[in-house]
């Protein structure tokens, strides 16, 4: 039941839309290309310099490019920052 549970929710997290300015480095992994270590330097990347403005920012994250940002740009969501 456990390991049905599991498939179920990295699948669901395969399709999700992930919202860079709230997911935490697990849910970061679910974008194509973006490993442990990117997902880690996305969030130190937040929290140094804030939220992000627009998805085009991840590339200003050391390890992501351009083709990297076209490759997740619909599964990735954008909330307001305060």
């Amino acid at each position: 039941m456990k390991i049905i549970l599991s498939i179920l929710l990295f699948v669901g997290l395969l399709f999700a839309s992930v919202d860079i300015n709230k997911a935490n480095q697990e849910e970061l992994t679910a974008l194509k290309g973006i490993g442990v270590k990117k997902s880690k330097r996305i969030v130190d990347f937040r929290e140094e310099n804030g939220c992000f403005k627009s998805i085009d920012d991840l590339t200003k994250v050391k390890g992501i490019g351009v083709k990297t940002v076209e490759k997740n740009r619909e599964n990735i969501t954008i909330s307001e920052c305060k």
